[in-house]
C-alpha cells in the first residue's frame, strides 16, 4: 500500500496534462464518489460494485481481500450481524495530473456486537486509492487502520461445580493455597477467571497488582485490609456473596477466616508485588 501511495503522490506532482479547473472538479467528483460508497454499507453487492477488478480492501492486522466478488463474500455477513454499523467521511481528497489517479482518507467508525452480543466501537483511519475505469472512478485499493485496541472477547465457558479441578496455588502464595483455573490465561493479556481455596488463618502479606483485581467470596469469610503493612485490626470481614475490587497499585492484605474460596477475575497479565520483598515465597 505505501509504494501505491508514493505512485499517486508522484502522480500528483507531475506535469499537469489537464487543467487545473478539471483538476479541481475531478477533485470534488471524487469525494462525491468516496461519500456514495458510504452509503453502501447495508448492500455487500452494492458496496463490491464501487471496486475495480483488480481492487483491494487491506484491514490492519487481517489479510487483504481482492476483487469485488470475494470482497462481497466477507463483507455479507458481517452486514447482517446484529449491531453492524459502518459509517466513515473522506476528509480530503486528491487528484492526479493525469486526472486519472488519485486518493481520498478520513476517518471512520465500525459499530459491531461480540459474540456474547456486548457492544463494540471501533474507531480508525483509511486511506483509499481510486482509479478511473471506463469514465467511472473505482476503488483501486482501500488501507483501514483502527485506532481502536483490539476487544478483548471471552471464549464461552461452562464450568459445572463438579467440573472444577484443584491444583496447588501459584508460587506467588505461600504453601497452603489450593488454585482451580475457570476460564483465561492469568499469564497472559486476556480475561481470566481463576478460584482459590484458603485454609483457615492463611494470610497474604500487604501486595500490589499493576492491573484490578476482582473478588467474589463463594464461602468462608474473607478478611481484607488496606496499606502497606498488616493489621489485623484493621481487617473487615468479607462473608459469601461479597465483591471487592482492588484496584490496581493499591497495597492490600488478606486473611481466611476458617476454608475460605475467591473467585478472582481480571484482565492478565495478572501480577503480584509484595510490598515488602522478604514476604514474598519466590524469594525463599
Amino acid at each position: 500500500m505505501r509504494g501505491l501511495l508514493i505512485l499517486v503522490a508522484v502522480a500528483i506532482a507531475g506535469t499537469a496534462c489537464v487543467s487545473k479547473g478539471e483538476i479541481e472538479k475531478e477533485k470534488a467528483a471524487l469525494m462525491a464518489v468516496d461519500a456514495e460508497w458510504a452509503k453502501s454499507t447495508a448492500s455487500a453487492d452494492t458496496f463490491a460494485s464501487f471496486v475495480a477488478p483488480d481492487g483491494t480492501i487491506a484491514v490492519s492486522g487481517a489479510p487483504a481481500i481482492k476483487g469485488p466478488a470475494a470482497i462481497r463474500a466477507a463483507f455479507e455477513p458481517m452486514m447482517k450481524a446484529p449491531g453492524f454499523a459502518l459509517t466513515w467521511q473522506a476528509t480530503r481528497a486528491e487528484v492526479s495530473a493525469s486526472g486519472d489517479l488519485g486518493y481520498t482518507a478520513g476517518n471512520y467508525t465500525l459499530k459491531t456486537h461480540t459474540p456474547s452480543g456486548i457492544p463494540v466501537t471501533e474507531n480508525g483511519k483509511f486511506q483509499t486509492v481510486w482509479t478511473k475505469i471506463d469514465g467511472a472512478w473505482k476503488v483501486l485499493e482501500d488501507s483501514v487502520t483502527s485506532d481502536t485496541p483490539p476487544a478483548l472477547v471471552s471464549k464461552p465457558v461452562v464450568v459445572p461445580a463438579a467440573a472444577v479441578e484443584w491444583m496447588d496455588g501459584p508460587p506467588h502464595l505461600q504453601p497452603g493455597a489450593k488454585l482451580a483455573l475457570i476460564s483465561g490465561d492469568p499469564g497472559s493479556p486476556e480475561p481470566f477467571t481463576v478460584r482459590l481455596q484458603f485454609p483457615n488463618g492463611y494470610r497474604v502479606a500487604p501486595h500490589t497488582h499493576p492491573t484490578d483485581e476482582h473478588v467474589t467470596v463463594l464461602s468462608g469469610t474473607l478478611a481484607a485490609g488496606m496499606g502497606a503493612t498488616f493489621d489485623e485490626k484493621a481487617l473487615s470481614d468479607l462473608g459469601p456473596g461479597s465483591y471487592a475490587v482492588m484496584s490496581a497499585t493499591m497495597p492490600h492484605y488478606v486473611m481466611a477466616r476458617g476454608t475460605t474460596v475467591v473467585q478472582v477475575s481480571g484482565i492478565g497479565p495478572f501480577v503480584v508485588n509484595y510490598v515488602n520483598p522478604a514476604d514474598d515465597p519466590r524469594k525463599k
